[in-house]
């Protein structure tokens, strides 16, 4: 994750507008691939368009990208946020988190990272254990 910019950006390896509707908003299709060693992983999402913006890229060169809203969850926080959608397939990080995202809930150490590692809801039980749902239906 990216910090350096004022907008927040999601990488994204292609966007289609699936429906226009009556009012001209514009529902679109994105396809991610949001793990590098997991190429063959593949997450396809339909987002409302609420405009487009102009930005300037890492690069300096102005581009018009599609701003969609976003539920980004960092930890134990959960916010809605504005992202810009472009491919950002060769840059190191797939999401840039702008400071208008962590205004008002976040402070960045720029001296310390990866201080959120271990915590997930979701995290994966140790091995040859099963999550309590699967222990209860397994009748272990």
């Amino acid at each position: 994750m990216d910090t350096g910019a004022r907008t927040s950006t999601l990488h994204v390896d292609s966007v289609t507008v699936v429906e226009e509707l009556p009012d001209g908003v514009q529902i679109v299709e994105l396809v991610i691939h949001p793990d590098r060693r997991r190429p063959d992983f593949e997450v396809v999402a339909r987002a409302r368009v609420l405009s487009r913006i102009r930005v300037v890229n890492s690069g300096g060169h102005p581009e018009v990208r599609p701003l969609v809203e976003t539920e980004l969850v960092l930890g134990p926080v959960k916010k809605r946020i504005l992202v810009t959608l472009t491919n950002r397939s060769g840059m190191l990080f797939r999401m840039i988190v702008g400071r208008k995202a962590l205004e008002g809930d976040f402070l960045v150490d720029v001296a310390r990272k990866y201080l959120l590692r271990r915590w997930h809801p979701r995290r994966r039980p140790a091995r040859g254990t099963l999550p309590e749902a699967e222990r209860e239906s397994s009748g272990e």
